[in-house]
């Protein structure tokens, strides 16, 4: 919100009606509620005449208003329907509020090709999303319309079973008529979803990673598709790699697998320090092959009491084996699976934690589903969980190199408008040696900060005084700043 109103309270407005509030704010523009039935849209005059330029906006419906030494222009909107900003949306109440959405989303990109509408206002009765041509990385329409159905969750439409899941309120059919009506395509099977239950969610998340309810059995499996798919982790070459070769080409390519005997990838181990990235790449896998995910963790299972840790995490292998093919991510492993023989593991408890863990590791793999635990203290971890059949690849993630910090910045700075002659050089001295989330916070920060300047552009002083914010050692901790912190 901004910090000051432009118009206070009481102020009259050329059609009489007396501003009462102020709804939502951006730096460009403010929404007020009146005590009329129309709310008002104030702009300053350089943002509304990009919108009568685009042709988003027809000048005869803009206004005029002064205050002070201050003056707007001015879009009236009845109360009937929405005015707000779509980075502040709520989930759709209904399907006709969500098609208005994705009608108006489709009518404004008729007329701009390559603005993103992510950071826009959306002005239901004139079904326009009108863009500020804010300082942020681009979106796509897909992820703009999919954030918009769920009420903020991040979310392409082409993750359409994971949609589903995140909208019970609205049958599969619906959200299918929905998408398809904002001009993208869903899949073939989209109707049979329509008559699929979810089950019931367990557990709670600690990472950003979505343990959605999950879909009855026989869903589609990628398998079944002959396209090739490739993953892409920018920074992570070798994990980016070995994900393409160990799990993505194994489930995209399932029959060509299956004629020589391999069903199914097999469970990984990710091991590094904090911050190493392991829990950024796990992410955006499963964001990749578009799986119902669920998270085994000390906030999700652990109990203090008797035998209620071990019959939670039986309840996450069932939910995900019901759902498959789907995913189980082992957080903090060493919590569960450190060795039965150290004196800092002892007692009954642990002994039946792992072994439930041991008996159903396979039987969750012959299941498909797709096992993938994570810890920072792989010595610590039982050597029986460690044997092949259950956990065949063991990875170690270390801090990033130069090489890999270069390929993120590369890929953050690919998104955003720049000033010439960034010295990129010095980003990557400042950052090699730091974790992934550091680089990530120094990009965003910066961009944060040019925004705030009034700058168009990001600028080499803008990263600078970024580079300088970077929290380190305990302070990081404190400040969760970045995208991937990984302090476990």
């Amino acid at each position: 919100m901004a910090k000051d109103l432009w118009l206070p309270k009481e102020f009259e407005l050329p059609d009489g009606s007396k501003i009462r509030s102020l709804l939502y704010s951006g730096d460009e523009w403010q929404i007020f509620n009146t005590n009329g039935s129309t709310n008002i849209l104030l702009t300053r005059p350089e943002l509304a005449r990009k919108w009568e330029n685009f042709g988003l906006v027809d000048g005869s419906l803009l206004g005029a208003v002064s205050f002070g030494s201050e003056s707007f222009r001015s879009l009236s909107s009845h109360k009937k329907y929405t005015l707000m900003a779509v980075e502040n949306g709520k989930s759709p109440e209904n399907k006709v509020d969500a098609l208005a959405f994705a009608f108006a989303l489709k009518e404004s990109r008729k007329l701009s090709e390559d603005v993103s509408f992510h950071d826009a206002v959306y002005v239901e009765q004139y079904s326009r999303l009108l863009p500020t041509w804010t300082l942020t990385p681009h979106v796509d329409d897909e992820v703009v319309l999919g954030t918009w159905i769920t009420g903020g969750v991040v979310i392409s439409t082409n993750s359409f079973r994971r949609l589903t899941n995140l909208t019970g309120w609205m049958p599969a059919g619906d959200l299918a008529e929905i998408i398809t009506a904002a001009g993208f395509s869903v899949p073939a099977d989209a109707s049979s979803l329509a008559r699929r239950k979810p089950h019931a969610q367990v557990g709670a998340e600690k990472t950003v990673i979505t343990k959605e309810a999950v879909e009855p059995k026989q869903p589609q499996v990628p398998g079944d598709s002959s396209e090739d798919k490739v993953f892409k982790l920018p920074g992570r070459p070798q994990i980016e790699k070995f994900f393409n070769e160990h799990i993505i080409d194994i489930i995209f390519n399932a029959k060509r697998y299956q004629a020589l005997g391999i069903d199914f990838p097999s469970a990984i181990v990710l091991h590094g320090p904090p911050g190493c990235g392991k829990t950024f790449a796990v992410e955006r896998l499963i964001e990749f092959i578009d799986w119902p995910s669920y998270s085994i963790n000390s906030n999700s299972v652990g109990s203090p009491y008797i035998h209620e840790t071990s019959k939670k995490i039986s309840d996450v292998f069932d939910k995900a084996i019901d759902g498959a093919p789907s995913v189980i991510v082992i957080d903090e492993m060493e919590s569960f699976l450190s060795d039965r023989r150290s004196g800092s593991s002892s007692g009954l408890h642990h002994v039946e934690e792992v072994a439930e863990f041991l008996r159903r590791i396979p039987e969750a793999i012959k299941n498909k589903v797709l096992i993938i635990a994570m810890t920072n203290m792989i010595e610590m971890i039982d050597p029986a969980v460690l044997r092949r059949g259950r956990f065949d690849h063991i990875i170690e993630v270390s801090m990033p190199s130069r090489e890999e910090v270069a390929s993120l910045v590369d890929s953050l700075l690919s998104s955003l408008p720049k000033a010439d002659g960034l010295n990129v050089g010095k980003i990557l001295d400042a950052l090699t040696g730091k974790a992934l989330s550091d680089s990530a916070f120094v990009i965003r920060e910066a961009a944060r900060l040019a925004a705030r300047a009034g700058k168009t552009k990001l600028d080499q002083e803008s990263i600078e005084v970024a580079l300088n914010n970077l929290p380190n050692g305990r302070e990081k901790k404190s400040r969760g700043f970045g995208f991937i912190w990984d302090d476990k």
